[in-house]
């Protein structure tokens, strides 16, 4: 890119006077220091000696959302995401938020399993001081935001929060409290607080303005477990779910967001991806209902199709209730299947490929070593829902590499199964390259493949009507996107054009 832009530089200086190339190069430096650049890097690695990590370990790191999951004005809101699915580099996605007056940055994992955003605050015990994704970690101080205000017991949103255990109060200064306890062991208690959050919204014609609305939120004054560790810490949890005190919902009760909300997980080249408040639209969404009357995004999975057949699996291990169903968690980086309905699956993979790849157990999971591209040898999977939705896994969605032995690659079924339980979770394995849009509003979930560095039309649909917006999702710091950019240097470029041929 940069050659070509300097040959396209010199070609223009036979062509214009001085002073209009002088115009140019000014222009292009400002907008690179504006943030044009940064906002092309959106996710930063963890530097690792090799991929020689156990999916046992990358279970552990799931435990702690799955505690989360087994106890229980108008314009389309944007958010920067960072993050990759490969749990060797990273292991989740996360984006960065702007709360307080002034205004400061937190970065929160994007977490669809759970509720409630929190935010470690400045009292915090047990909270990392330091993060492996290399960014920098900041504690909410609520003292030092004016538009900061503690929430009591007798808050309305307090109490709509007791309903659906994601809020208490145990009488001690009438301040409304929460404490979630994960299967691991892990913990955050804290209490709620009131602040302004700042974010970005696209109006009609891809035009952006910042926005702010109040939103309550947890300030977490203890962690516990794996929440301690700074190998992959964030400042909090961005809770996506359906409840009341999500900060969709809060959004949407005030007018300032639609009942919807859409995500691309970019897979590869480094991850990031696309976060809105707004149903992305694409012409081939497949849309599938919401089970009702769920704290989760559960779905009614009805069969699983390997290499085009269907397996035989008794469809009530997949039905809902309250120890078992299909739940979309962003919060999970790997995908479970129902333990009654893992053995059938592996093997089923297994003896598709059993004559083209040599199978092997590593550490208890199924592998296989492979010395081709996967996607030439392994099936295609099909996780059959209700309305005839159809999720199409290729291999690399439900595969993980693990290592190298002898020249051959490692492998491995990157679904795993909590034994005992019926549980099936698809996590950023199975949820990476496909746009995933979270219709509340309808009670839907649909999906589509999709390349998530791409930009992408997002509609809104509030109190005034539809509005449909172009090329969302790819905003940088300052609310400006790439394509934005690049238009307005097109556009400047051809009036100075017309300027030096009226002046020539």
């Amino acid at each position: 890119m940069v050659s070509r832009s300097f040959c396209k530089r010199r070609e223009m200086a036979a062509v214009f006077p001085a002073w209009i190339m002088v115009t140019i190069l000014v222009l292009e430096a400002s907008l690179v220091m504006g943030g044009f650049q940064a906002s092309l890097k959106l996710e930063r690695r963890i530097p690792l000696v090799s991929h020689e990590v156990e999916l046992g370990r990358l279970r552990e790191f799931d435990k702690l959302r799955h505690g989360r999951l087994l106890q229980s004005s108008g314009g389309v809101v944007d958010f920067p995401v960072r993050g990759t699915y490969d749990p060797f580099l990273v292991g989740l996605y996360y984006t960065k938020l702007q709360i307080g007056s002034p205004p400061k940055e937190y970065y929160v994992q994007i977490d669809t399993g759970s509720d409630v955003l929190w935010i470690g605050c400045n009292s915090c015990n047990g909270c990392p001081e330091s993060s492996g994704l290399q960014i920098e970690l900041n504690l909410y101080d609520p003292g030092s935001s004016s538009t900061s205000s503690l929430v009591s017991c007798s808050d309305q949103r307090c109490n709509a929060g007791v309903q659906s255990s994601d809020s208490g109060c145990s009488g001690q200064g009438n301040q409304c409290s929460y404490t979630f306890q994960y299967g691991d062991g892990s913990g955050t208690s804290g209490y709620y607080v009131a602040d302004l959050l700042h974010f970005s919204t696209i109006l009609e014609g891809s035009m952006t303005a910042n926005s702010t609305a109040p939103i309550m939120f947890g300030c977490s004054v203890l962690q516990t477990g794996d929440l301690t560790k700074s190998d992959r810490a964030v400042d909090g949890i961005f809770g996506f779910g359906q409840q009341s005190l999500s900060v969709i919902s809060q959004l949407s009760s005030q007018g300032m967001a639609p009942r919807v909300f859409s995500h691309c997980l970019r897979g590869k080249n480094g991850g990031g991806g696309i976060l809105v408040f707004g149903e992305i639209l694409e012409p081939n969404m497949v849309y599938t209902p919401l089970v009702p009357s769920q704290p989760h995004y559960n779905l009614d999975l009805r069969s699983i199709s390997v290499g085009g057949q269907v397996l035989s699996i008794d469809p009530s291990v997949f039905s809902t209730s309250s120890s078992q169903g299909t739940i979309v968690d962003s919060g999970t980086t790997l995908a479970y299947l129902a333990d009654e309905a893992y053995d059938a699956f592996v093997d089923a993979i297994t003896k598709t490929v059993s004559q083209t790849v040599r199978p092997v157990l590593s550490k208890g999971n199924q592998c296989y070593l492979i010395t081709s591209s996967v996607t030439d040898i392994f099936p295609q999977v099909s996780l059959n829902f209700a309305g005839g939705a159809s999720l199409i896994l290729n291999p690399p969605d439900y595969l993980v590499q693990q290592n190298s032995i002898g020249g051959a690659a490692v492998w491995c079924i990157g679904f795993q199964k909590i034994q005992g339980q019926g549980i099936t979770i698809l996590g950023d394995l199975v949820l990476k390259d496909k746009i995933i849009v979270y219709d509340l509003a309808n009670q839907r979930i649909g999906w589509t493949d999709y390349d998530c560095s791409m930009s992408v039309n997002v509609s809104a649909n509030l109190n005034s009507g539809r509005t449909e917006f172009v090329n969302a999702g790819q905003m940088s710091n300052d609310g400006s996107s790439p394509d934005q950019l690049q238009s307005i240097i097109a556009s400047l470029l051809n009036m100075i054009m017309l300027a030096a041929l009226l002046f020539s």
